[in-house]
């Protein structure tokens, strides 16, 4: 893109911007002129440039085109980083747009690049170059963990430039993407490019969104009020019933642990040709269900130390460690990606384990935890 062209854009996107409405107590605004401001500046500091430029002023052209669709309300962040998880709040995802859609808390999630380059894995040149499918693995856990107030019900995806049907496809398969929105975003924007002398705007047709693909991922949701059993979404869409029987209904799983069970494909319908594996050994199938993955951190830390010696006695230093390894990478997070969409299985020497440790350490959630877990493997 041209210097020149660039500029004119982004003067008319700044206008668009200062027709939308908002509460006084909105930031998202000032945000979002921030950014165009930066890109002109960018621009002016390249003015003379006889390459062509690349800029994110589509990008934010499509961030404006979605918050102009009329089912679009109470509108709390835009192009802001949120925490991946309360535990670790230096941790953090990129959302672009945190709002109400036709009344129903959702993420948006908006890219304006070339369909060629949305690549599905992590490029092995570039650190920096996450695949769509980590990300969005990212983003579910995300929601599972985030508080109530920015919570979503689902994930919504922005391409605006489209996307390539391989992609698409993978979206539907692991992820349970959907198309059918039951509402279209509009295909063009008009943009005001030209002041005349009496201070009228001339009103030209703008940039086409007619290739854009727009997907939604429900996010699936855990309740323990429900003394009867469960109703776990997985990501492909199937409804299971979770029983929780030997322990009082106020156990909470957790999460991250749900968003993790729900990674996993489901042995229904399995078909050895087409089985992705993945095997747990002990060392992983503890970390998954304690304490200190699911929550812990903030009350271990609470508790004096003395105390804490006390109670681990020889252990203290192993668990400290412990803590600390969590508080850096939480476990769910790193698993996410690696069982997403993949059965798990476990040999018998290794369930035997596992199920006597729990048995003998594990607290009530704890063995909660392993007893469901277990029932999702092979």
């Amino acid at each position: 893109m041209e210097s020149g062209e660039a500029k004119r854009r982004c003067k008319a996107l700044k206008h668009r911007i200062s027709t939308l409405s908002t509460t006084t107590q909105s930031s998202w605004k000032t945000t979002l002129l921030r950014l165009i401001n930066s890109e002109l500046s960018f621009l002016n500091r390249v003015n003379n440039s006889p390459l062509k430029l690349s800029t994110n002023i589509g990008y934010l052209e499509s961030v404006v085109h979605i918050l102009q669709h009329p089912l679009i309300t109470s509108v709390s962040r835009v192009c802001k980083p949120i925490s991946i998880s309360s535990i670790v709040p230096q941790q953090s995802i990129y959302v672009d747009i945190i709002c109400s859609f036709n009344g129903n808390p959702v993420w948006f999630i908006v890219s304006d690049r070339n369909p060629k380059y949305i690549s599905w894995q992590d490029s092995e040149k570039t650190k920096n170059n996450k695949g769509l499918r980590n990300r969005i693995s990212q983003l579910l856990f995300a929601a599972s963990e985030s508080c109530v107030t920015v919570r979503p019900c689902s994930i919504i995806l922005f391409f605006s430039n489209g996307l390539q049907s391989c992609i698409l496809e993978k979206l539907k398969d692991e992820f349970g993407a959907t198309t059918d929105l039951g509402f279209v975003f509009s295909d063009f924007d008009c943009e005001f490019v030209d002041e005349l002398e009496d201070g009228d705007w001339v009103t030209v047709l703008g940039r086409s969104f007619e290739k854009a693909c727009v997907l939604e991922i429900k996010i699936g949701s855990f309740s323990s009020s429900n003394k009867d059993g469960q109703t776990l979404t997985d990501q492909s869409g199937n409804l299971e019933k979770v029983h929780i029987k030997d322990v009082s209904y106020d156990v909470n799983l957790g999460g991250s642990f749900i968003a993790l069970v729900s990674a996993l494909r489901s042995w229904s319908s399995f078909d050895v040709e087409e089985a992705e594996l993945v095997n747990f050994d002990t060392t992983t199938l503890v970390a998954v269900v304690s304490g200190i993955s699911n929550g812990g951190i903030d009350r271990i830390l609470a508790t004096p130390e003395s105390e804490l010696r006390n109670r681990f006695k020889g252990n203290y230093e192993f668990m400290i460690g412990q803590v600390n390894s969590e508080m850096e990478n939480p476990i769910h997070k790193e698993l996410m990606p690696v069982i997403l969409q993949k059965r798990g299985i476990v040999c018998e020497s290794v369930c035997s384990e596992f199920q006597e440790l729990v048995s003998m350490c594990g607290g009530p959630n704890e063995k909660s935890r392993a007893k469901h877990f277990l029932k999702h493997l092979r």
